[in-house]
Order: structure tokens, then sequence, then C-alpha cells
């Protein structure tokens, strides 16, 4: 089957048309990847930050545990202690 002149053109334009359509896609799918890239990102330093926080509060804590164990040795020393006579 051989098409008309036409028919031809009629199937170009239709080409033509199916890959402007396409390319147009592409386009909107290029905006939606950079707007969730963009929210990606703020996430990610949000997550950063949150892991920094959560860092520095172990550490605090560790900290604090230390204080504890040095007040708990001075606490049974004193409970171990000979009692005092009081003077007068």
């Amino acid at each position: 089957m051989f098409l008309t002149k036409q028919q031809w053109v009629m199937a170009r334009g239709l080409s033509v048309a199916i890959v402007a359509l396409s390319l147009s896609a592409c386009a909107t799918y290029k905006d939606e990847f950079a707007g969730i890239n963009s929210r990606l990102d703020q996430l990610d330093t949000k997550v950063q930050g949150a892991a920094q926080s959560a860092e520095s509060a172990n550490q605090s804590a560790q900290q604090a545990n230390q204080r504890l164990d040095q007040i708990e040795s001075r606490v049974q020393n004193l409970e171990t202690a000979p009692r005092r006579v009081p003077r007068g």
C-alpha cells in the first residue's frame, strides 16, 4: 500500500505534533524534578541539623553521667566514714 503525498504530509505533521508533545512533557517533568530535589535538599539540611543536635545531647549526657559517677563515689565515702562525735 502506497501513501499519497497528502497522506505523507499528514503523517509527518502528526509525527511532529507527537514529538512536540513529548518534549513539552519532558519540560514539565524537569520542573517537577527540580521541585522534588529542592524539597529533598531542605529535608537533608534538617536531618543534618537534627543529627548534630542529637550528637551534642549525647555528649552532654555522657558528661552528666561522669559527674554523677564522681558524686556517687563521694557519697559512698561519706556513708562509710566513721561518725563524728559532736563537741560540747
